[in-house]
């Protein structure tokens, strides 16, 4: 259906995609993935001839869209796009937004385009907004909208570019449900995301961007589970991680639980384990801030959080250049109940919830990793 052959783009002095090479079939789903810069975007947009490539062809069922001969307005009547800043017009209803195009660029009447867009509407729940305008809607309805409106003009191909990256946390899930149920009827989408959970969970393919182009490519369980390039392990490795410095003693302990909760929440894990996440984190710097620098000194703490996709483990490492301190040594001691210092309790608390403590003091460095 789409099949990309030595794509290059460049602006001005700066390459973006080089050489590029792909094949889409009819009914799969591609998530693109990769850091920013890496020309995923840029790539989405090629596909519908919003950008124009500086060589190289793209053909859509055969049809090349780069040439110039052809009618590329008939093609993108196939080929529906959905913009992470959802591009609708604020001057129009819903409903005016929706069947602008159909009415406009396929000529239907607009009985049969009101008709189609309010059936649209209900599978996703959004009837009773058909009147409203997008100042009166929250982002993940008008994403929703969005969606719609490009599912209007009876799309063969669909293209999300970062659908949900402009909306609240709370509203990602309802715009992610729309499109899951998208890839269960078939549709051939092509989706740049930074939900990696959802990436795994909908995609046929995954395409990993970097190096100005397709830098490794596999079913979802390979790229993210076991990727084979060193690109990809790093971006997969650090996907996984969560990383937190704390260079004062009046560190904002809520800014760190908050950018826990978030990273923890990327994988669905529970709010217990959320809850120990937190707790280790908190108690543990603190022992650190308390025992290990004097005032007259700043710390320096790295923290970083682990997580498994497979064995579901999550992996804390924390890093000081303090005082050698274990305050393991003591668990016994506690354990029996004399101990009644605060510090004390709260590092009982952590080894009564960690499934493995170690401590080891190298190159300078306190380390210690507590496994979840």
């Amino acid at each position: 259906m789409i099949k990309v052959e030595n794509l290059s783009k460049s602006f001005g002095s700066l390459k973006v995609l080089s050489a590029v090479n792909a094949e889409i079939s009819k009914g799969e789903c591609i998530a693109i993935i990769g850091p920013s810069g890496a020309g995923k975007s840029v790539f989405l947009y090629c596909l519908n001839a919003l950008e124009t490539p500086d060589s190289g062809s793209i053909r859509i069922n055969g049809a090349n869209i780069s040439d110039k001969k052809i009618d590329i307005n008939k093609v993108r009547e196939k080929v529906g796009m959905v913009h992470q800043n959802f591009h609708l017009f604020s001057h129009l209803t819903v409903l005016e937004n929706i069947i602008l195009a159909p009415v406009k660029v396929r000529k239907m009447s607009r009985v049969a385009a009101v008709e189609r867009a309010c059936r649209l509407l209900a599978t996703v729940s959004l009837v009773d907004k058909k009147h409203a305008y997008p100042d009166e809607l929250s982002g993940g309805q008008k994403q929703r909208i969005a969606i719609v409106r490009a599912l209007a003009m009876d799309p063969e191909i669909l293209l999300f570019d970062e659908p949900t990256s402009a909306l609240d946390p709370t509203m990602v899930g309802e715009v992610l449900a729309v499109i899951r149920n998208l890839a269960k009827q078939g549709f051939t989408m092509v989706i740049v995301t930074h939900e990696m959970n959802f990436a795994q969970e909908v995609a046929h393919r995954v395409l990993f961007m970097e190096e100005k182009g397709i830098y490794e490519s596999g079913t979802p369980d390979e790229i993210f589970n076991d990727p084979k390039k060193a690109k990809t392990i790093a971006f997969i490795k650090k996907l996984k991680t969560f990383n937190y410095n704390v260079r004062s003693f009046d560190f904002d302990l809520i800014a760190m639980s908050t950018q826990a909760d978030l990273f923890c929440g990327k994988y669905n894990i529970d709010r217990k384990r959320i809850n120990n996440v937190n707790l280790v984190l908190e108690e543990m710097t603190t022992y650190i801030l308390r025992h290990g620098y004097e005032k007259s000194r700043s710390p320096d703490i790295a923290i970083m959080v682990e997580y498994g996709d497979v064995d579901k483990e999550i992996m804390i490492e924390i890093a000081h250049d303090g005082k050698n301190i274990d305050p393991f040594e003591k668990i016994s001691f506690m354990a029996g109940g004399k101990g009644s210092d605060t510090d004390d309790l709260g590092i009982f608390m952590v080894k009564k919830i960690a499934a493995d403590v170690r401590f080891k003091n190298e190159n300078g460095l306190n380390k210690f990793k507590i496994r979840i």
